[in-house]
């Protein structure tokens, strides 16, 4: 016998969810889809994950906090001042509207007189690193999504410390889940305690409390560093060993890390000073208005763009998109982690159906086997258009990297993932100058010596399971 109230009940709690599913904003049609299809195959069950995973929100006091750090700070677009000479007339012709873009993402102008190297490796990153924080004489500022408590960690910490000791101004952000066992270690412990300020980006405190107000999964993936308001590293690399102790079967990760000088640095101070003082940090806004070096001549243009769930919509998947249909002569991307939006598999086919050399290198191991399968499952969509794929057999490739047309750069923290397209907080630096280009598309190029390239009859011959399992496990992407 049917329960009336309880069918009431059932209907008033279903329709509802369904109804917040259509209703909500900045919802693409498949993730829609897909939650509607889960709330009604598992009524209670999806009812309860659509609240837990379903929407974007950080929570109403982290949010307001933020946007009071905001605007306390100076305009981002101040910060390093723009320069409308900072790309010739051929470039900002060519490539005007990509930075024009990134300017309406995180409000950073590109600005010029800026020069960068790649560090060798990640060994050779952690040295440069340390080396600098050896160096320096007014701050350290270092944010990590991930830091562990091995070889790297540890001398990163021991460098701080003695830094701290000569009177240098040391602070570390690092997020509360990515670095959740440093944080819980004697070595994280022992930074305040020799004078290094620490603060953990979005504490999740009781979990049972936090997801009534806000999404626990939504997390700092930011790496960044700034060291005297003069240097900053942006790249893919966390403060850990290439060896990876927790994932230690896929070792080495393999990343890319880049070391900049010039204006550009200002803008990844503010980018931190932001993370930093929306965490509770002390209010750092006076570095951000002090004078700026002067800026050295032959410099290149590039800009600070940085992403997150409080800012525009979907912002890293247009700033990937319009990269991407801006190739005219080859585009080569390096992504660990792919399981993209509707619209950005379809710039990348696009790519290739116009002609555009187009290459793509993943790992073979992933570290994540649902996003591993989810990615396979896109192949054939891709090498039917004519991308050449790649898969990595020495490690795992967490190298995040984009290059166009030999001439512009996207180094940085965000994967083609549904996770940094729409939830993580990610930094990256679009970089315009051929030499810098160059030596990103010749690492880019190794990377390829140590893969095994993928073809269309492979795939093709693909088993009907393996293609069941991979299609199932991307039709579950757009839930996260």
């Amino acid at each position: 016998m049917i329960h009336v109230e309880g069918l009431v009940a059932y209907v008033v709690v279903i329709g509802a969810c369904c109804a917040r599913i259509l209703l909500r904003r900045h919802r693409q049609p498949e993730s829609r889809v897909a939650w509607l299809a889960v709330t009604l195959a598992l009524p209670y069950v999806g009812v309860v994950a659509y609240l837990l995973f379903g929407e974007t929100n950080i929570g109403r006091k982290r949010a307001a906090r933020l946007k009071q750090v905001f605007a306390g700070l100076p305009a981002p677009g101040l910060v390093a001042g723009s320069d409308a000479s900072a790309l010739s007339p051929h470039d900002r012709a060519r490539f005007g509207h990509l930075f024009r873009l990134g300017e309406t993402i995180s409000g950073y102008a590109p600005t010029g007189g800026n020069r960068a190297r790649l560090t060798e490796d990640s060994e050779a990153a952690i040295s440069d690193l340390v080396a600098d924080i050896d160096r320096a004489v007014g701050s350290v500022h270092l944010l990590f999504y991930i830091w562990l408590d091995d070889g790297s960690g540890r001398k990163v910490a021991e460098a701080l410390k003695h830094a701290a000791a000569r009177g240098v101004n040391c602070r570390v952000l690092v997020d509360d889940v990515g670095s959740r066992a440093l944080t819980r270690s004697d070595l994280w412990r022992s930074l305040p305690a020799a004078g290094v300020q620490v603060a953990r980006a979005l504490p999740v405190g009781n979990p049972l409390l936090r997801v009534i107000g806000s999404r626990i999964d939504l997390r700092n993936h930011r790496k960044i560093v700034v060291i005297d308001n003069r240097v900053t590293y942006c790249g893919s690399q966390n403060c850990a060993d290439a060896a990876f102790l927790p994932k230690a079967r896929f070792a080495p990760w393999v990343d890319i890390l880049a070391r900049f000088e010039g204006p550009v640095v200002r803008q990844n101070q503010h980018l931190f000073a932001s993370d930093w003082m929306g965490a509770g940090g002390d209010d750092i806004s006076h570095m951000l208005r002090e004078p700026m070096p002067e800026t050295q001549a032959g410099g290149f243009t590039a800009q600070v763009v940085g992403t997150g769930p409080t800012v525009r919509n979907s912002a890293m998947s247009e700033m990937f998109e319009t990269l991407i249909y801006g190739a005219r002569e080859n585009l080569f991307i390096t992504t660990p982690y792919y399981a993209p939006s509707a619209a950005l598999q379809a710039a990348i086919r696009a790519a290739a159906n116009r002609g555009i050399e187009t290459t793509i290198i993943f790992p073979a191991r992933n570290d994540d086997f649902a996003i591993a399968a989810t990615s396979r499952s896109y192949y054939r969509e891709l090498l039917e258009a004519g991308v050449r794929i790649y898969e990595y057999q020495a490690g795992l490739l967490h190298s995040k990297s984009l290059t166009i047309d030999g001439e512009i750069t996207l180094i940085g923290s965000a994967n083609m993932d549904r996770r940094s397209l729409d939830l993580n907080y990610e930094n990256n630096i679009l970089v315009c100058d051929h030499e810098f280009t160059r030596a990103v598309r010749a690492r880019q190029q190794d990377y390829v010596g140590d893969c095994r390239e993928i073809t269309l009859a492979e795939v093709v011959s693909w088993g009907v399971a393996r293609q069941l399992l991979q299609n199932t496990l991307a039709i579950v992407g757009p839930l996260l």
